[in-house]
């Protein structure tokens, strides 16, 4: 399985019509999934992640018999498709919110979390957005209290503990899936689990992701959890919470190893990494649609990272992140780039692939905040580059392909190789009769290290070599698949 997440407002400028007829794109780039970012009725003040109507489909971007034929063609060309579910909060336009505020005695009122006046709160604590928000609450003049918001002042946070939310939750679910979608990306989870237990604390509110799992019925249900390993496990329970966790410890800690060049960071993230239960995994990507959030690092690893790859202050935002996309990261050397995806590939469980980043697109610093990484996808590049055969679009291409054709590499299938090159991260993925051992040179060094197994084929590699033996040959930046004994 490999994820292509693309925004149907930059990926095409006819919105899911536009989506549908690029579709073959994403064919030839080898993803047999499409991550839909919203495309809900929105006043899009934070790229639509403030939704008014999470069942509608606004108008910007077509209507919901659109969204059914782009639906239906992904099936017809074995793409499964998935939405975002954005339930953690709404826009201070949803009918909710309006009633809520003008009426007190409202049926809407209880939806949202208010307050006489700001205070701490255990469920959020600091403004997620440092810098652009100085608190948590808002002040509103129809209703005179004030109401608490994880994010932007225009995103009221809802009480998803609240029976009537999560009734309404439940059938935002059943739509999309009637409408023939195959999972969710779920936002903002860490902060829903912790609203929940407020309600409940069974299971310290994890017990809301189960509930959520029943009313996926089986489709996938991957979570956005920006937090370390030790929780993981109870985001998977057994197996019926969470199908997915996208793994920010370990894309952290990615960066911290492509900054130094050596590979003892990334196997040091893979070693953390619990293994999930039957029929559950990560997900691995290099850049997403918001900053390369790098809060989970250690105050030194993360200065470590920003200098090396946001070296000035306009490429950083929220105190935390970077606002670059991976090319201009990485100096726009195709090389290195071609290896942060193979990387990226060799991990254990799904991969994703970001419109853009697969034909090396450029950030536009120009744009305020994570909109610098939210910018409109490159045509013409790409066309170009399906036109040269040694092009990166060709490259990351082939790689997909490749992985697509080794099938899952499941996480506690995958061990982490010492070598004797610091710069090469080996990973090692057992099969039934052989093993596939994945490498990548950090370093723009040239490097040859020692196997201790026989090497029975080269399956993917950035340039030819000699055929492997006792001793593996990488270029700099270089990288090689080998099936081993």
């Amino acid at each position: 399985m490999t994820i292509y997440q693309l925004d149907a407002a930059t990926f095409s400028d006819e919105g899911l019509a536009g989506v549908r007829r690029r579709l073959d794109h994403i064919r030839a780039v080898g993803a047999d999934t499409v991550w839909l970012q919203p495309f809900y009725v929105s006043p899009y003040r934070d790229s639509g992640y403030d939704v008014v109507d999470h069942r509608g489909v606004s108008q910007r971007f077509g209507t919901l018999a659109d969204f059914d034929d782009l639906v239906a063609r992904c099936h017809e060309l074995g793409l499964r498709v998935i939405v975002g579910l954005i339930v953690q909060h709404t826009s201070i336009d949803h009918p909710w919110f309006r009633s809520a505020r003008d009426d007190p005695a409202s049926p809407y009122r209880d939806h949202y979390i208010w307050a006489a006046e700001p205070h701490e709160d255990d469920v959020v604590g600091e403004p997620v957005f440092e810098g652009e928000e100085d608190s948590i609450w808002a002040y509103d003049e129809h209703a005179r209290r004030y109401y608490r918001h994880a994010f932007y002042w225009h995103q009221p946070d809802l009480d998803v503990g609240h029976p009537k939310v999560r009734e309404d939750i439940a059938a935002t679910i059943r739509f999309w899936l009637d409408h023939g979608v195959d999972g969710f990306r779920v936002d903002a989870v860490p902060h829903m689990i912790r609203q929940a237990a407020v309600t409940d604390d069974r299971d310290r509110g994890f017990w809301f992701l189960s509930e959520l799992s029943e009313a996926a019925n089986g489709a996938l249900l991957v979570g956005e959890v920006d937090d370390g390993p030790p929780s993981y496990p109870d985001y998977f329970g057994t197996g019926d919470r969470l199908t997915g966790i996208l793994d920010f410890w370990t894309n952290n800690l990615l960066f911290l190893a492509l900054a130094r060049r050596t590979a003892e960071p990334l196997l040091r993230a893979l070693r953390a990494q619990p293994k999930p239960p039957a029929g559950c995994t990560y997900l691995n990507w290099l850049r997403n649609h918001d900053e390369l959030n790098l809060s989970l690092l250690a105050d030194d690893e993360r200065d470590e990272v920003m200098d090396a790859f946001a070296p000035d202050e306009e490429m950083r935002v929220f105190g935390r992140g970077i606002r670059r996309r991976l090319a201009p990261m990485l100096n726009g050397d195709e090389r290195r780039i071609a290896m942060a995806h193979a990387l990226m590939m060799s991990l254990p469980g799904v991969p994703i692939v970001r419109y853009g980043e697969d034909i090396g697109m450029d950030d536009d610093l120009s744009l305020p905040e994570r909109n610098a990484v939210r910018n409109p996808m490159d045509w013409a590049a790409a066309e170009k580059q399906e036109l040269e055969p040694g092009s990166l679009l060709s490259r990351v291409a082939q790689l997909v392909h490749r992985r697509e054709d080794l099938g899952p590499l499941p996480p506690d299938d995958c061990d982490p190789v010492e070598l004797s090159a610091p710069a090469v991260v080996g990973l090692r993925h057992q099969r039934a009769d052989h093993a596939i051992l994945m490498l990548a040179n950090l370093s723009e060094e040239e490097v040859t290290i020692q196997l201790d197994t026989d090497v029975k084929a080269d399956l993917v590699a950035d340039r030819t070599y000699e055929p492997a033996g006792d001793e593996v040959r990488l270029g700099a930046y270089g990288y090689r698949w080998l099936r081993i004994k």
